[in-house]
């Protein structure tokens, strides 16, 4: 990916270079990279790698996910503590994972930690299974695998 885009910058600052224009430009250079954009998108498999664009809107779509799940969260959280008797059930549970590198495991790990009603205690030493507390196990049990899977499925886009 850094060398597609350090070839795409390449691309970009030679097309300012050769339009024959008396001063350097914005909107030159933003031409020369979405020409550039288009050279890549046709040779990306001379380089043996998926198209790096298609990783930045991975990592877009994480950042989407991550804020739905927030949101969600936050509701459900936020209605548990405005009911006038609190009837939850704090508990642990294991989660088997299928990420292996520390990268995407402790990014898993801080996406679920970030939204409300639920902690990743503890890793396994094998990096297999995390340890998660929930706010209310009998309930949101469920969910939480649901937002795991997708937070997971969205990570392996991102770095694979």
């Amino acid at each position: 990916m850094p060398a597609q885009l350090l070839l795409n910058l390449f691309i970009a600052f030679l097309w300012m270079l050769l339009i024959d224009e008396d001063e350097l430009r914005a909107s030159t250079f933003a031409a020369g990279f979405f020409v550039g954009i288009g050279i890549l998108f046709f040779m990306h498999r001379f380089f043996g790698t998926r198209f790096y664009l298609r990783r930045v809107y991975s990592a877009f779509k994480l950042l989407f996910i991550f804020i739905r799940e927030l949101v969600q969260s936050s509701v459900v959280v936020l209605g548990q503590i405005l009911s006038p008797r609190l009837k939850i059930e704090p508990g642990i549970f294991k989660y088997e994972t299928v990420l292996r590198s520390d990268v995407e495991i402790t990014m898993l790990s801080m996406l679920l930690t970030l939204t409300p009603g639920s902690v990743v205690m503890e890793v396994t030493p094998g990096s297999d299974a995390l340890y998660i507390h929930a706010m209310d196990v009998q309930e949101s049990r469920e969910g939480l695998i649901k937002q795991l899977k997708n937070f997971e499925k969205a990570i392996m886009e991102v770095t694979r």
